[in-house]
């Protein structure tokens, strides 16, 4: 038992002086508790992490990818929520309301998901002596990418708008609802395949890991909700004293933190020649982002003071065309049920080269690159467009892309 939770107690320790810092009302330099409360909303991210894949051994199916997906990203919403939330009442923090969705969202994407195929693509070849170009995903993915079609198409009306209307919101957490009930009756009857800490958790007996994941689940959100203000407030202030772009702080460190379990667990699987269920939980987070926490920006604007709409400036309503013009290429790209090694290394040099090349240019050059690409891949894959979107609303899915069914004759199944 306590090997099992050993790796959590750890956790506890590195996010302890935060908390101990917050009940105190203890104020030290912007950068000094950045790190702090930083260090504990990774150290918090890691317990959800291993606590959500561990609960897969009480939830069955595809409700529980859903759920893991919703779970592991809690603390990039809590400070998205707060920013949107605080916006209310402080317009100085409308412009960072959506900078770590988009952040987060892009780097998803951009590494998360080029990452594991470009891992899983090089083990793979190294293993069969045979170049793999390409990763298969499950026939049932198409579920998934149907419901982030829909999403990140219903999505443009924010920069459309430049705004995000409450109605558009409760839409969003409508998709995000059905996607739920969609992912809860979806077949998945296997036993959950974990490592590390979570597996040790989950193989625990049924009463102790119940009690061990409820635990961890509640010191998580314990931790979350304690830091979630001191540390977007951190992030913020660190950046005026260090002369960095404060935006830039929070639409990118606050995503490294919440996402480095997610982003580890996948390369994880990927080393393990599991590519295809580490790209099927990516794309679930994704699905999440853009429906419940997108929905639920200008549902916290408003009860923060606002109005029925949390208004998007310049910047961040380029920001939105950027993330939804990435996804439409991945979706695109991803039609077939297939993703190729040019594409991973595709998104992670545009993922670069935002960097390189910053600022309104940068951005609406990357956008264009992205929308041609996308729009090129939709004319060679458009056969696969309908049945995508139609797939959310099947009552079974049984479509098997012809590619996949070729390379599973390939490999005598």
């Amino acid at each position: 038992m306590l090997k099992a939770v050993r790796p959590a107690l750890l956790c506890c320790l590195i996010a302890a002086p935060a908390i101990v810092l917050r009940l105190l009302g203890v104020e030290l330099p912007a950068p000094v508790s950045l790190l702090i409360f930083g260090g504990a909303v990774v150290a918090a991210s890691f317990m959800l992490a291993w606590a959500a894949e561990a609960a897969e051994f009480d939830i069955s199916g595809g409700l529980a990818i859903a759920i893991l997906a919703v779970i592991v990203v809690l603390p990039e919403y809590a400070v998205d929520l707060y920013f949107a939330y605080s916006a209310g009442s402080n317009p100085a923090h409308v412009a960072y309301a959506a900078a770590n969705m988009t952040g987060s969202n892009r780097l998803l994407l951009g590494v998360g998901w080029a990452l594991v195929v470009i891992v899983a693509l090089a083990i793979t070849s190294k293993r069969t002596g045979r170049t793999v170009r390409a990763v298969v995903l499950e026939s049932g993915n198409r579920i998934e990418l149907g419901f982030l079609a829909i999403a990140s198409l219903v999505s443009f009306v924010i920069p459309i708008t430049g705004q995000i209307h409450i109605l558009l919101g409760l839409g969003l957490l409508a998709i995000f609802a059905f996607y739920l009930v969609r992912a809860a009756t979806s077949d998945g009857g296997e036993e959950p395949d974990l490592i590390g800490p979570a597996a040790r958790i989950g193989h625990l007996p049924a009463a102790r890991r119940r009690a061990t994941v409820i635990g961890l689940f509640a010191v998580a959100a314990a931790v979350i909700l304690l830091c979630a203000e001191p540390f977007a407030n951190a992030l913020v202030a660190s950046g005026r004293i260090l002369g960095v772009d404060q935006f830039l702080l929070v639409q990118w460190l606050a995503p490294l933190a919440s996402e480095a379990p997610e982003l580890i667990v996948a390369v994880i699987f990927a080393v393990q020649g599991k590519a295809a269920g580490a790209i099927g939980m990516l794309i679930s987070a994704k699905v999440n982002q853009w429906t419940m926490l997108v929905g639920s920006l200008p549902i916290a604007y408003l009860i923060g003071g606002g109005g029925s709409s949390l208004p998007m400036d310049g910047r961040q309503t380029e920001e939105f065309i950027l993330t939804a013009a990435q996804t439409l290429l991945g979706i695109a790209v991803l039609l077939k049920l297939r993703f190729p090694r040019w594409l991973a290394w595709t998104l992670l040099g545009l993922f670069v080269c935002q960097f390189v090349i910053p600022g309104t240019t940068g951005r609406l050059i990357l956008s264009a690159v992205f929308g041609v690409l996308a729009v090129g891949a939709l004319i060679v894959n458009r056969r696969e467009i309908l049945p995508t979107l139609l797939a959310p609303f099947r009552r079974q899915q049984t479509v098997v892309a012809k590619d996949e069914q070729r390379e599973l004759a390939a490999a005598g199944r």
